[in-house]
């Protein structure tokens, strides 16, 4: 079981890294403009609840995962 260990705090980790950038993009602390496009997009310019609340559940979910993942050992 020291598979799933690992999985769940790496796939913990990358959760909570996007959950973080989405948070602070949703609440206009940082702008990133983007990189892979195919149709004309723009950069999120000025807060957004819906990213900011999308940052909040990918941290939470992201949180979780870590923490059932390190309290296994």
């Amino acid at each position: 079981m020291k598979i799933v260990r690992i999985v769940q705090i790496v796939i913990g980790a990358l959760i909570v890294a996007l959950g973080g950038l989405w948070l602070l993009q949703g609440s206009g602390l940082v702008v990133i403009e983007p990189i892979a496009c195919v149709a004309d997009c723009e950069p999120l310019v000025g807060p957004s609840l819906p990213w900011a609340l999308a940052g909040i559940v990918a941290l939470l979910i992201g949180g979780f995962l870590l923490w059932r993942g390190l309290k296994r050992g």
